[in-house]
């Protein structure tokens, strides 16, 4: 990838933006109020990716993915390549493991912090989740609070997007039993 850029898309749940540059992709953006505010919100931090330009090949590979995982196929995307360079040593640890929960399964903020080490450090995995640039592929939807409580989201429409996307992957969000959140 050696030119950078940005285009939207269409996906199941409105259209997303994706932004390249030549290590790889530089920013996802879910659907915010309108097109505009998609494209803003996913430029932020994105200098030189300001030209809406065809995508090259690995970037239409990243799309196609993002499109089957919100029509509901079991993607887990860990094959896009991310430009983490703007990106903490805490976060990219935070996003490697999210990338490693499976479609359709979920994990708790303290469950990601344990993992990374410290139960203390769930505050912190969900600061990092919340400033994401990388979603859905760094699927931080499958990250709730503790007693599978949804937790925020910062995409556009919040939280009922994150349970959205949760549903379309099939995720059992009732605890015990229960009946999941939509039901």
């Amino acid at each position: 990838m050696a030119d950078c850029g940005h285009t939207l898309f269409a996906t199941a749940i409105g259209p997303c933006g994706i932004a390249w540059g030549p290590h790889g992709v530089r920013a996802v953006q879910l659907p915010e109020a309108d097109a505009q505010r998609t494209r803003a919100r996913m430029l932020r931090g994105c200098e030189g990716c300001e030209v809406q330009a065809e995508p090259p090949a690995s970037v239409q590979g990243a799309i196609a993915g993002i499109q089957a995982l919100l029509a509901g196929e079991p993607r887990d995307l860990r094959e896009v390549v991310l430009d983490m360079e703007r990106v903490s040593d805490f976060h990219q640890r935070v996003y490697a493991y999210a990338r490693a929960i499976p479609p359709g399964s979920t994990r708790t903020y303290g469950e990601v912090a344990e993992a990374l080490g410290d139960k203390a450090l769930s505050r912190a995995v969900g600061q990092a989740l919340g400033l994401n640039p990388f979603a859905p592929v760094v699927p931080c939807h499958r990250v709730l609070a503790a007693g599978q409580r949804a937790g925020g989201f910062s995409a556009g429409g919040g939280t009922r997007t994150k349970l959205r996307m949760l549903e379309i992957e099939g995720a059992p969000l009732g605890a015990g039993g229960q009946p999941g959140l939509f039901d």
